[in-house]
């Protein structure tokens, strides 16, 4: 019930457009500024100096640029071109060419054609170039589209595309059944959205217990997971299971959060498993930052004294 209230509280929060402007103001104002802790910069080459230092620790990266809900063709025309400019970007500064991009960011929500035209033309840059491209996936509004979308694309001969799923919502093991079938790439993840009961679990242990089940499909019949984690016990859950079928530690990877817990992705890469880190970056930081904040609460605090610590500097 606690976990259902605060991503309710953080979501109605990251909708102030009075809270986006202070924390714009001073989130990333300085290298030791509040978001930073979880948003890399707002530049395409901040993300890329964070992606290297995270390389350099033996991790895996992907880049994400910041932004969703578009209102209009021209802005999401706008966010597909930056998305070319970030992989020119990144094909020239020698990091890892692997992003991950939400579909509303590119006009999902004004033309589902136009959106599909937008992600083709960064498909078409991005592939050649040897880029593995993740389709995030959103509240469950958008969760048959994106799977539509990524099934037509897969048919028409796009395989370095992934998708992600949701533990959270109910019909998740059946949409894995539809995609290990495919071949697919899954990212597996708890969910930051709030949800309806009808849809979704309320309880966190519904939650957890549903992931495991999802870790386990995924082990077996998946085709290199991504298990997307912070939880302790379902790392050590995967580990495990891993283990005891089999299932080589190349044939799967974590991943976790850039800022969060990298004391547990140091620990996994000593281990000898394979950790990717998922670095955000852009302007648009504020929604992806509140949905952190409602996944995490004591977080709150550090946020608070960063603030403060901003305001009387």
């Amino acid at each position: 019930m606690l976990d259902t209230a605060s991503k309710a509280f953080f979501h109605t929060l990251a909708r102030s457009t009075v809270l986006k402007r202070l924390a714009s103001r001073y989130g990333m104002r300085k290298p030791t500024s509040f978001a930073r802790r979880f948003i890399a910069g707002e530049t395409v080459q901040e993300a890329i100096e964070a992606a290297a230092n995270v390389q350099s620790r033996g991790l895996q990266v992907t880049l994400d640029l910041l932004g969703e809900s578009v209102t209009n063709l021209d802005e999401a025309e706008t966010a597909t071109k930056a998305y070319l400019r970030a992989i020119e970007t990144i094909v020239a500064s020698g990091v890892e060419r692997n992003v991950s991009l939400k579909l509303t960011q590119l006009g999902l929500d004004v033309d589902k054609a136009s959106a599909v035209d937008n992600l083709r033309k960064i498909l078409e840059r991005a592939e050649p170039a040897g880029f593995f491209v993740r389709i995030d996936m959103e509240n469950s509004p958008y969760t048959e589209v994106t799977l539509e979308i990524f099934e037509t694309l897969w048919q028409q001969g796009h395989r370095q595309i992934g998708v992600v799923v949701q533990s959270a919502l109910y019909r998740t093991e059946k949409d894995l059944e539809r995609l290990n079938a495919l071949g697919a790439r899954v990212r597996l993840v708890k969910g930051a959205y709030k949800e309806p009961k009808s849809v979704a679990y309320a309880r966190k242990l519904d939650v957890d217990e549903a992931y495991a089940r999802e870790i386990r499909l995924l082990l077996v019949h998946g085709h290199y997971p991504a298990i997307a984690t912070h939880d302790p016990k379902l790392i050590e859950l995967t580990r495990r299971y891993a283990n005891d079928h089999g299932v080589a530690r190349d044939r799967f990877e974590f991943q976790m959060l850039y800022g969060v817990r990298r004391d547990l992705q140091t620990a996994l890469v000593r281990d000898g498993y394979r950790v990717r880190v998922y670095i955000p970056f852009g302007r648009e930081w504020f929604p992806y930052f509140m949905r952190r904040l409602g996944e995490r609460p004591a977080n709150v605090g550090f946020v608070v004294r960063g603030i403060l610590g901003e305001t009387t500097a």
